[in-house]
């Protein structure tokens, strides 16, 4: 398999895994924004002081 097949398999993996990330938080918060959505998803991405200081959106009030 060549760099460019190994790329696009990894590619195509991390898409999906953020489209289940994505339906998960949609299941669990029915009518989020599109906004709210994207802030959730980077909270599971990214430590809570970043998602604070970056966006002043705090995942342990709000919730995951």
């Amino acid at each position: 398999m060549s760099a460019a097949q190994k790329l696009a398999i990894v590619s195509q993996l991390s898409l999906a895994t953020e489209e289940l990330a994505a339906a998960g938080i949609r299941m669990r918060h029915p009518g989020v924004s599109g906004r709210e959505l994207e802030l959730r998803l980077g909270a599971l991405r990214l430590d809570r002081d970043t998602i604070v200081r970056v966006f002043s959106w705090d995942p342990e009030t709000e919730g995951y």
